[in-house]
């Protein structure tokens, strides 16, 4: 892997020494149509209208007991928000190009942070400007929740304190992925990701590169979401957020992750599947079931990224990514097996990403294990949509550095 952890770096320490140079030639994120956001192509009427009830779902915003008026206007007031959060929206941090991608140009972890009377201070890696975060700790390995409810109009009585983020050194950052198009990946047959893998083994042979799956723990099958590919399937990772980013507990998490019994205001689960019609969208789908089954359908059933028309720069960076060995790991294309869902059986996709694991080193490590996978091991980014995202950021031991598109000089957060 070294070749791997050296392009990595030789990536990052480029832009920090000549970021101006680059600023001059790379015009940043791509401007013009969004080229995502929508529902997959050739659905029915019926799974269209459970995608824009699912949509409506992701971009609720919640309060503690729902009965805060959070939401802008047309947007649903969801419950069972704390008693520790990152943020009050699925759609809050999955927003840029357009909901369902990657954290937006203005933090908007900054404003949730004292709304509604919240007595949150903001940490000092968490920016106006910069991606919005979720932290992590290296001695626990768990997520340490950024804010908490205490201080709100709905929330009285309860007083806990925020975690103790002076320990620079213990802590490591993650930013949100998109979720466009990951119907097709959860469709991928595990035989058709190994196939593929294996059909670059030659390549990879020559360049020194390794790669490994992650597999439940339950069924033995690979997982493929998350950063470290640790979650088995798009429910199990809405789920997992649900309860994690915003405190909301569900059928998959049904406990508090705060034991204080002052700041716990609902009955378990928070979420759960209505037996009534809720009567919120035009999908009775979508209006029994959960939040956290919107949340999956809506992943589910978002169709992939649309990259722009193809120009002779784009075949040349094409062919260059090629010639370099970058397709060893960034696989171009999968095909998915036989699907529920109309017109998504055997459809070819393109990801760039073989959704293995590799081993990055100890300097680019977060020394958090998930699954299989260890404190050195990431997944392989998926590239699909990348011409649009605003913030990439990557750690090299003890700093992490984070920029916004080329135009800015890469620097470290702390």
């Amino acid at each position: 892997m070294t070749i791997v952890r050296t392009f990595a770096k030789g990536i990052l320490l480029s832009a920090a020494m000549f970021g101006t140079a680059m600023a001059q030639q790379d015009p940043g994120v791509r401007a013009g149509s969004p080229g995502a956001g929508g529902p997959l192509p050739g659905l029915t009427n019926t799974e269209t209208l459970f995608f824009a009830g699912a949509l409506a779902r992701f971009e609720a915003v919640d309060s503690v007991s729902g009965t805060n008026n959070d939401a802008p206007a047309g947007v649903i007031n969801g419950t069972g928000l704390g008693p520790r959060f990152n943020l009050n929206s699925c759609a809050g941090c999955h927003a840029q190009p357009v909901t369902g991608g990657t954290s937006p140009a203005v933090n908007p972890q900054i404003g949730v942070a004292t709304l509604d009377g919240a007595n949150n201070h903001i940490p000092p890696f968490i920016r106006q400007d910069g991606p919005a975060r979720e932290v992590r700790f290296k001695s626990d390995g768990g997520v340490h929740e950024l804010f908490t409810i205490a201080g709100r109009s709905d929330a009285a009585g309860c007083s806990i304190v925020q975690p103790n983020f002076s320990n620079t050194d213990d802590i490591i950052f993650r930013i949100p992925t998109p979720v466009f198009g990951l119907g097709l990946v959860e469709n991928t047959p595990d035989q058709t990701l190994t196939a593929d893998a294996k059909a670059q083994g030659r390549l990879r042979q020559s360049l020194g590169i390794g790669g490994s799956f992650n597999y439940s723990g339950n069924d033995g099958t690979i997982t493929r979401f998350g950063w470290k590919a640790q979650n088995k399937s798009l429910l199990m990772f809405s789920g997992e957020a649900y309860n994690v980013e915003i405190g909301v507990t569900n059928e998959l998490f049904p406990n508090e992750r705060e034991y204080d019994s002052s700041c716990q205001y609902n009955t378990l689960p928070e979420d759960f599947s209505n037996l009534t019609n809720s009567g919120v969208s035009n999908s009775p789908a979508s209006n029994y079931a959960s939040d956290i089954i919107n949340f999956a359908a809506f992943a589910r059933l978002s169709a992939p990224p649309t990259p722009i028309q193809d120009t002779a720069s784009i075949a040349k960076g094409r062919k260059q990514f090629t010639d370099i060995g970058c397709s060893a790991c960034h696989i171009q294309q999968h095909t998915t097996g036989q699907s529920t869902y109309t017109k998504q059986s055997n459809v070819t996709y393109f990801p760039y990403s073989d959704f293995q694991l590799h081993d990055m080193g100890g300097a680019l490590a977060d020394g958090i294990s998930q699954g299989n996978a260890s404190g050195t091991q990431f997944r392989t980014a998926p590239l699909w949509g990348i011409g649009q995202r605003i913030f990439f950021c990557m750690t090299v031991a003890p700093k992490t550095y984070c920029r916004r598109s080329w135009r800015m000089m890469v620097k470290p957060v702390r």
